[in-house]
């Protein structure tokens, strides 16, 4: 039987930090993405997720009606990520309304302009429901970052974020984050099942070297 690709398992330096700050060069990868706004409990955030998981079990179930890809492999889907930022000022995690956001979710090296958007005609025609017309797909360049795995309730991300900042003054790097580099978080915990002092969360944040 051919081995699934487990990317959380498979590129552990991306997806399985310590809970200590750490660098890294993250290299380009694809996604399917959709931007919006607002709180991610409101009903914007959530039916954006819904689209990303249908497009994304779409081309991961091809291989089911005879659409398979070229170069096609068994995988399990990656976690789902956010980028969040906002128009102008300081990032508060109390005040929500004002977010911006990006929800994402990595996409196999199979997948292409072309893949998508067989996915895309696919998708509208069994789930007419979704707006798909806000999903796209494109590659991400991050490169040079500081993450750490947060463990715990997202309420309480600043701790780790207090940490990453430490490590940035320690090691003279220069923080990055605003909306052009962005605040990053990958959700490795569902939520939904999963006790919020249990939840993992990646906290990733652009860096560059000072001088």
């Amino acid at each position: 039987m051919t081995k699934k690709v487990d990317f959380k398992k498979e590129y552990k330096d991306l997806y399985l930090p310590k809970t200590k700050p750490m660098l890294i060069d993250v290299p380009p990868m694809n996604f399917i993405k959709i931007d919006g706004t607002g709180d991610p409990n409101g009903k914007e955030y959530q039916e954006a997720v819904g689209t990303l998981y249908a497009l994304t079990f779409t081309i991961k179930m091809s291989k089911m009606s005879g659409n398979e890809p070229p170069g096609y492999y068994e995988y399990v889907v990656p976690p789902l990520e956010g980028l969040w930022w906002i128009k102008r000022g300081a990032f508060s995690f109390d005040k929500r309304d004002n977010w911006l956001w990006t929800s994402m979710i990595r996409q196999p090296d199979f997948v292409n302009s072309n893949v998508f958007a067989w996915a895309l005609e696919e998708c509208g025609r069994k789930k007419p429901e979704l707006d798909l017309s806000k999903a796209r797909f494109e590659s991400f360049s991050e490169g040079l970052c500081v993450q750490i795995m947060h463990i715990g309730p997202y309420s309480e991300e600043p701790r780790s974020i207090a940490l990453l900042k430490d490590f940035m003054e320690e090691k003279e790097l220069i923080d990055q984050t605003g909306s052009e580099r962005k605040h990053h978080e990958i959700y490795l915990s569902d939520p939904r099942r999963t006790d919020p002092q249990k939840l993992k969360t990646v906290l990733r944040l652009p860096v560059a070297r000072a001088g």
